[in-house]
């Protein structure tokens, strides 16, 4: 598999209302998709477009895994998933989404 990373993602709304939780091997690239309306269906018609979590891991298996399990809890406890690693629910992509995520 080599350096190959998958990333578990978790992005909102701009009014945090909405969230959606999607896994990639391009975590820039789908950001801009998002962004650029390209990324769903879903993510399109409720304008889901800031970073808010991320989660990165070496196997695609384990990755798909941990999507299943957020997308199976309830929204008060992906709240406060985002919450603990992201208090201030900052979008933390840049807006190059090449650039490397803020610390």
């Amino acid at each position: 598999m080599g350096d190959r990373r998958y990333f578990v993602y978790i992005m909102t709304s701009n009014s945090l209302s909405t969230m959606y939780i999607g896994v990639t091997n391009d975590l820039g690239r789908r950001v801009f998709e998002h962004r650029s309306g390209a990324g769903s269906e879903f993510a399109q018609k409720y304008r889901v477009t800031r970073l808010v979590y991320a989660e990165e891991y070496e196997n695609p298996t384990d990755a798909i895994t941990r999507e299943k399990q957020l997308k199976g809890w309830k929204r008060i406890r992906k709240n406060e998933l985002v919450r603990a690693a992201n208090p201030d629910w900052s979008d933390l992509m840049p807006e190059d989404p090449r650039a490397p995520l803020s610390s």
